[in-house]
């Protein structure tokens, strides 16, 4: 009985070993992200253990958009010009900014036995260009104003910093003495600076620097803002102006309602009657004396 129940368990032991043996298929990389400055060469190691005949793909992914660049071991006719594959990855000649996104190595086998796959993110460095800078020639004080910085050429994304007057301002207002009077937010990452409220101290000269490590950072153009008080003088006049002018509107229409300008504009142009009545009849008589014939 012992020897029979060896049997299964000896008959099992290469199923074991057979499953363990399909697990060790493996496919790694060196460099999970590949940073390479525009126009230089770039390497995207992919290396893979455990298949007996492997098929490589690479496939490429930036926002919503994917792209096969190797299929079957072969590169793809719309990369055929600027990518080589080897058994040990894919090689760019020259990279550009468009090539920034995340690759994919995948390995499989004939009959779907074996699959794996690593991805690398590849990083082109792009210095930044000079910044666009959106900010109002003035605010009114106590009011909201945005003030708006980007550029949209470096790699990886630029991050930004506000000067006024020529002084970096800080994240947090209230840390430095010479913004203790202000009130805003500044996001470094999409170039946002927000006054919530405007106040008086927010006159000044507004520059903003782009940055992301590449190459040297790049200032915009300094722009002036003024920090305007609400005219309410001004606001009130034109209330009254307008007012007036209305008053004086609908008097004219009522003066001329009253001297009967509209009754005689309709009567003018109101269109005659034309009564046409038939000639009456007249008697043979009557025909003889009002008519003649020539003979």
């Amino acid at each position: 009985m012992g020897r029979a129940g060896r049997k299964p368990l000896l008959l099992f032991i290469p199923v074991i070993l057979s499953s363990l043996a399909l697990s060790k298929a493996a496919v790694y990389t060196s460099t999970p992200e590949v940073r390479v400055p525009e126009n230089k060469p770039a390497k995207l190691s992919c290396s893979y253990s455990g298949f007996d005949s492997p098929r490589v793909e690479w496939k490429f992914v930036q926002g919503d958009t994917t792209s096969l660049v190797c299929f079957d071991s072969k590169i793809t006719a719309s990369y055929k010009d600027r990518v080589t594959f080897s058994q040990s990855g894919i090689t760019f000649h020259s990279v550009t900014r468009k090539d920034n996104g995340m690759y994919t190595c995948m390995v499989s086998e004939d009959g779907g036995k074996q699959y794996g796959e690593v991805s690398i993110q590849l990083i082109v460095l792009v210095p930044p260009s000079k910044p666009t800078i959106s900010i109002p020639s003035s605010a009114t004080i106590g009011k909201r104003a945005v003030l708006t910085c980007s550029e949209p050429d470096g790699s990886p994304p630029s991050e930004y910093d506000w000067f006024k007057d020529g002084i970096l301002m800080p994240l947090e207002p209230k840390s430095n003495r010479a913004f203790s009077n202000s009130s805003y937010t500044l996001d470094h990452k999409t170039g946002q600076l927000i006054f919530d409220p405007v106040s008086s101290f927010d006159t000044g000269e507004y520059t903003c620097q782009a940055q992301n490590g590449v190459g040297t950072a790049v200032k915009s153009e300094p722009v002036h803002m003024d920090a305007v008080e609400l005219n309410v003088g001004a606001i009130v006049a034109a209330v009254f102006v307008t007012a007036f002018l209305l008053g004086v509107l609908i008097f004219g229409i009522w003066f001329a309602y009253r001297r009967g300008y509209f009754d005689r504009t309709k009567k003018g142009t109101s269109s005659k009657k034309v009564i046409y009545s038939q000639p009456a009849a007249r008697s043979e008589g009557e025909f003889r004396q009002t008519s003649s014939f020539l003979v």
